[in-house]
């Protein structure tokens, strides 16, 4: 038996009648616990189901909306769409990367921060743009993403 408890995975399942024809929501509802879909979620819901641990895989590696690796308690995304890209936004993904210390798609350290490159976050109007969670930060410089990072770490240290 696997060390983690998994009987949120048997709550979601409860709620579909066919897991295999119902998957996308399936594995939206695990990553929704646990903010990503794990190797062990995935042999859980294997061994649940019957569903092949390859096909399951294959449905959370196609689609974008699905994160295989933990993402920090707060999740950086920043703009790569054709206004932010057309106004800097590749420097502003320089400078997360510097400021943070980590590789697009990895966890700082201390588990607070991860990032990503994303094609578009609709906020063409306030380009280059980045979200962290649910809050959009726009017109943003190298300083201004900078100061927006180490106001989250001074009062995560509070």
């Amino acid at each position: 038996m696997m060390a983690k408890d998994f009987g949120y995975i048997d709550t979601i399942l409860k709620k579909y009648n066919n897991p295999e024809e119902s998957l996308i929501a399936v594995l939206q509802d695990v990553q929704g616990v646990d903010g990503y879909i794990s190797r062990e979620s995935v042999e859980y819901l294997t061994e649940k189901t019957g569903i092949p641990s390859s096909r399951i895989m294959g449905v959370a590696s196609f689609y974008a909306g699905f994160r295989l690796k933990p993402v920090g308690k707060y999740r950086i995304m920043v703009c790569m769409g054709t206004a932010c890209h057309v106004n800097g936004s590749q420097r502003i993904g320089d400078t997360v990367k510097r400021v943070l210390g980590i590789e697009e798609g990895d966890v700082t350290e201390d588990g607070l921060f991860s990032w990503e490159e994303v094609a578009c976050l609709g906020c063409c109007s306030i380009s280059p743009a980045m979200m962290i969670n649910d809050t959009a930060y726009g017109n943003l410089t190298q300083e201004k993403v900078a100061s927006i990072i180490e106001k989250i770490r001074e009062e995560e240290s509070k």
